[in-house]
């Protein structure tokens, strides 16, 4: 009981009003120093870092934007590249195909043409040895008819007369067996 009534004088949980009062005096001015001076540059700095960060954000968000932008431009670009390439070798194609087209028209006429002079050539020939040949068969069957009839068919008119007679024949005989 001595140590229970000793105990009710002074309680260890309760401190003396002398403690009480400085705590309460260090811990005003301790309050004050805190709200005056550390709290507001506490709220200035926490206000600069919010601002830096929501300032990094929103510049962040716009090169975002612009980053799209940009690609959307890119893509666009590409895409609009892409058909004029294929719109030029579509054209190169028909213009290849235009070329091809002119150079075998070209070719075909050449031939033709060629073909053409040939066979002009070959009728000069052909003329020209039915000529040679027509004065020598006429030659020849002047001789031949001179012998058989035995009068000499010297004579230009006579020989030309009996030539042209004796191929008008041989031409005439030559178109019935051709029909």
């Amino acid at each position: 009981m001595a140590i229970l009534a000793a105990e009710e004088a002074h309680n260890p949980l309760i401190p003396p009003l002398g403690e009480i009062v400085v705590g309460l005096i260090a811990f005003a001015i301790v309050y004050f120093v805190f709200a005056k001076f550390v709290a507001p540059r506490f709220e200035q700095i926490y206000r600069a870092r919010r601002e830096a960060i929501e300032g990094g954000i929103e510049r962040a968000e716009a090169m975002q934007a612009e980053a799209k932008a940009a690609l959307e431009q890119y893509r666009s670009q590409l895409a609009e590249a892409r058909n004029e390439a294929a719109q030029i070798r579509d054209q190169a194609r028909a213009e290849g195909q235009q070329i091809i087209e002119e150079l075998r028209a070209q070719a075909q006429q050449e031939s033709a043409r060629i073909v053409a002079r040939g066979e002009e050539q070959l009728a000069s020939a052909r003329q020209q040895i039915v000529n040679e040949l027509r004065g020598q068969i006429g030659t020849l069957a002047v001789d031949l008819a001179g012998r058989v009839v035995g009068e000499s068919l010297a004579d230009d008119v006579r020989r030309r007369g009996t030539v042209d007679r004796f191929l008008a024949e041989l031409d005439d005989m030559a178109a019935e067996s051709n029909r």
